[in-house]
This record gives C-alpha cells, structure tokens and sequence, in this order.
C-alpha cells in the first residue's frame, strides 16, 4: 500500500478512537450519580393497604391511587383449613371481585404493583403452613399466578417459627425470582427489640439469615406497637440495625382503625424529620385506603404524605 493510500486510514483510525473516547467518557458520566441521588432500587415506597373493596354496599375503586401509591397491599388472602384460598369472606374468583381486578391490572400497567397480604389477624393461615407447607404453599403460589400479583406481604400475627418463615421467604424467592416483592409486616417494636408478637421469633437475626431475599419492611407503628407523631419509634428501629433503607413506616390514615393514630400535619413534620435523619428513608405505608382521612377523598391521605417526603 502506498503512503498516500495509508494516510486517510491512518486519520479514520484517529477520528474513530477519539470518538470512541468521548463516548466511553460521556458513558462514564451518565452511571457516576452524585453521592446525595438515591438509586431507583431505593425510591420512596407509598404503600395503600386495600381491605375494603366495598362499604355499606358501593365498590371502592382503587384507581384514583393511579400516579399516587407506588404499592397497593390488596387484604386479606388466607389459606383456610378447608383447603381453599379467601380473599377476606370471598373466594378470589368471585363476581364481586370483577371490577377490582380490573382496576388493579390497570394500575399495574401504569407502573404500580399489587401485592397479596397474606394473613394479618384472622388466624389459621401460616398454621396451616406450618402443618401442612406443600399443600397450602402450592395454593398461594398457584393465587399468586393467577391473578398476576407482583408479590406478597407477610403479615404473621400467630405462632410462626423463625425456620417456618425463612423456609416460606426462600421458596417464594426460587419460584418467582429476584423482582418479585417479598415484604413483612411486623409490629414496629419486634423490629426495635421489644416484643416478639409478629410470629414469636427475632427479626434482627431473620435479616441476617435472609435478609438479601425480603424486600422492605412494613413495620406497624400504630395499635400500641409504636407510633408516628415523633421520630423515637422509627430511631429505635434504625437503632437495632435496621436499614432506614428497609424500614416502611406504616401507620393508621384514621382514628377509627386503631389506636396511634396521627393527624395529618404532626405526621407530615414527623415524615419530614425523617427524611432529614435518614436520606435513604424507606418510606410510608397506610391502613387503610377505603376511609383515609384526607380532604380530597381517600386518595388525597397518600397523595400527602408523598408530598411530605419530596
């Protein structure tokens, strides 16, 4: 070849290198995030807990919480000793129950995720678990299929041992991979250390065992387990070794759903110091949506409280 053939080669090679350079640089700037960005991984969760489909007779939508939840807990499924599955007094597949699934796969492809609680005061359903685990998994498994769900939250108020638990966590981790949400509820203070109601077991040494496989908690701060209208029973949490990262605060959105309830600006100035405390602040979850107490209809509760942490 001859040099005056060679020479316009030789300046595409530089051109492209230096091209490629700028590239790689330009690419290297867009992944390095600032160290006060938070990772999408860890974007504020508003969690509306949704056990009530239908009061006094008229069918509560969950649409409205379009653009507003991050999460919608649809309660209470249960695996009744019958070998059947309920969600609150219904089988899943009944014709009540058209409209809201509707309504959620909507929501779900708008970018919100449902999850099935699974238990919570009714008992029986983690018993038979227990008695019977390739029975009654196979049921929730198969519901969870089913209606599509985009994962699960543990809420254990009966004896449920600490290898009975890390069992369930597991299977539900190999059957539905590594997007699927896996949350608890526990009561806030079996986080902190002071009791040991949400199954009889330590939470602390459950996050050490399994803790890459649970996504959050939804740890309860009302009911007498904990509280909002300051930020001592969050700190304690935190002060236990709890990621504030991990840690959902879930409260009452009215008076009337237990006791620890907040109004709505102490708990705005109490999600505030929170978020000022810890950057990575997991976020809120509320029970529950039907009556959330806010001035724009029950929507308006999570809509405030998203606000509260922006």
């Amino acid at each position: 070849m001859s040099h005056t053939a060679r020479a316009p080669l030789t300046a595409l090679v530089a051109v492209v290198a230096c091209l490629l350079a700028c590239l790689t640089a330009a690419t290297g700037s867009a992944h390095a995030s600032p160290a006060h960005h938070r990772p999408a991984d860890t974007a504020r969760h508003v969690v509306a807990y949704y056990q009530t489909q239908y009061d006094n007779g008229a069918y509560v939508s969950p649409s409205p919480l379009g653009g507003i939840a991050t999460d919608i807990d649809l309660a209470a499924f249960h695996l009744d000793s019958d070998g059947t599955v309920h969600l609150n007094d219904d089988p899943p597949s009944a014709a009540k129950f058209d409209r809201m699934w509707s309504d959620l796969a909507a929501l779900q492809k708008s970018g919100v995720r449902v999850e099935a609680m699974l238990g919570g005061a009714a008992q029986g359903t983690y018993a038979n678990l227990h008695d019977d685990f390739t029975t009654y998994y196979g049921l929730l498994r198969d519901t969870l299929r089913t209606y599509h769900l985009d994962g699960v939250d543990l809420d254990i108020e009966e004896p449920f041992s600490l290898a009975d638990t890390e069992h369930l966590i597991r299977q539900l981790r190999t059957d539905f991979g590594s997007s699927f949400v896996i949350a608890m509820a526990p009561v806030a203070s079996d986080l902190s250390g002071g009791s040991t109601f949400s199954g009889g077991f330590d939470y602390r040494t459950l996050e050490q065992d399994v803790g890459s496989d649970i996504s959050w908690y939804n740890a309860q701060f009302y009911c007498g387990w904990g509280d909002l209208s300051g930020t001592s029973d969050y700190d304690a949490v935190v002060s236990a070794g709890f990621a504030a990262s991990r840690v959902v605060a879930g409260t009452v959105t009215n008076s009337a759903n237990c006791s620890g309830y907040v109004d709505p600006s102490t708990l705005d100035s109490t999600l505030r110091s929170l978020v000022s405390e810890h950057s990575d602040f997991a976020g809120v979850a509320g029970w529950e949506y039907f009556n959330a107490q806010g001035s724009g209809g029950p929507q308006s509760w999570y809509q405030g409280v998203r606000d509260a942490m922006n």
